[in-house]
């Protein structure tokens, strides 16, 4: 492994276990200062927005600027965010509006370094290594989301959560310093640049010429929207009728370990049609839905979940490989930040109406009609001709192989 690409997944990793840190310590910090759901969903909710606002932009911002550059603005942005919250909690003095105002500034950061990271692996990765990184990176972000909300918990329960937000501050500028001094091996090919709108509208006429892009994309938000009503209803049937609290940390472990399976075997399968892979990978999520309806026993909840994961983590590193591969470089920022748009957007909106919409039909009903709906989005993307058809080399992280 080269230099360059150890630093890059060095710096992904950092980055991935310091946004990881902040919801938990947000929570934890917003719940001791004030006890007040409407605060906490306000802190929350100025992180969410101005990142699905401005993800359009970061795109082109992406697709002009040397990917390096960006991803160090987009991480000194978070990291000055986040000692902020730090100076904030530690003084003693929570102010809402003021930790409101730093969550926008770190939803901003996200947004700008999201659509960036695909084209700094198209710039640091040679092709035939990228579904091996990308799987690496992958698993560095499983990990992240298991860590670091215990990591979050002991510091905040040890010291306080402003010495979570100052270790996420840090972690952020060691991470900028460590992606913003990549020394690409060559430069990502640029576009004519126009105006900011011409290049965004090239943008959507771009994202317009894929069609298993945009149907992938639709599938994908179809299962996130889904993901948001199985985690806010599966907890309740869990406890209600699979045995208690134990029982729903035992799934969502067994998932766990599924997704990470996943990610560590996608490299290492000879994938010969990956888009086609992608759409089962997200289709196999209809399983726990379909599996907590009724409810099923434990078991084969527990199981459906744990095999839902494992497609979902094949999915990440095959399909960011596949974008890498068929979306001109040029054009990879402002594309894949539709991509980004989707994914963010669908998932908030099935956590607030999960609640809602089971007190008038009950648990069942949309757990079962999200099952429908995610199979069949998915599915329906088999019967394009680009996603059946075998891309030229064979896809394993092992090294491209002609056919």
């Amino acid at each position: 492994m080269s230099s360059p690409v150890r630093r890059l997944l060095i710096g992904r990793t950092i980055a991935a276990l310091a946004t990881a840190l902040i919801p938990t310590t947000l929570t934890l910090a917003v719940v001791r200062a004030t006890g007040s759901a409407g605060d906490l969903g306000l802190v929350l909710a100025c992180e969410m927005i101005p990142m699905l606002l401005l993800l359009p932009v970061a795109g082109v911002v992406a697709d002009r600027f040397a990917p390096q550059r960006v991803v160090l603005a987009a991480d000194l942005a978070r990291g000055a965010a986040q000692l902020g919250v730090a100076a904030e909690l530690l003084a003693g003095v929570v102010r809402i509006p003021n930790l409101a105002v730093l969550s926008a500034i770190t939803g901003a950061g996200l947004a700008l370094g999201t659509p960036v990271v695909r084209t700094l692996v198209v710039a640091v990765v040679a092709d035939q290594e990228r579904l091996r990184v990308n799987a690496r990176i992958g698993v560095a972000q499983g990990l992240a989301q298991v860590a670091a909300p215990a990591t979050a918990g002991a510091l905040v329960l040890a010291l306080g959560p402003g010495w979570s937000s100052l270790l996420t501050a840090g972690l952020f500028a060691v991470s900028a310093l460590t992606l913003g001094g990549l020394r690409p091996a060559r430069a990502v090919r640029r576009g004519p640049r126009g105006s900011f709108f011409t290049d965004l509208r090239e943008g959507w006429v771009e994202t317009r010429r894929h069609p298993w892009f945009l149907a992938s994309v639709l599938g994908h938000g179809v299962w996130h929207l889904a993901a948001g009503f199985l985690l806010t209803l599966g907890p309740l049937i869990a406890v209600r009728d699979l045995g208690g609290e134990a029982s729903w940390v035992l799934i969502t472990q067994l998932g766990t370990v599924g997704m990470l399976v996943g990610v560590y075997a996608a490299p290492r399968l000879p994938v010969r049609r990956p888009l086609a892979a992608v759409a089962v990978g997200a289709a196999v999520y209809a399983l726990p839905l379909a599996a907590f309806g009724p409810p099923m026993p434990l078991a084969v909840v527990a199981a459906a979940y744990c095999v839902a994961m494992f497609g979902l983590g094949m999915l990440s590193p095959l399909w960011e490989t596949s974008l890498q591969q068929r979306i001109p470089e040029e054009a990879l920022g402002r594309v894949g930040a539709f991509d980004g748009l989707i994914s963010f957007a669908a998932r908030p909106l099935g956590l607030a109406v999960a609640a809602p919409v089971a007190a008038v039909t009950g648990t069942a009903a949309p757990l079962v009609a999200g099952a429908v709906l995610v199979a069949a989005a998915n599915l329906a993307v088999l019967a394009l001709p680009d996603v059946r058809r075998a891309p030229a080399r064979t896809f394993t992280g092992a090294g491209a192989r002609p056919h």
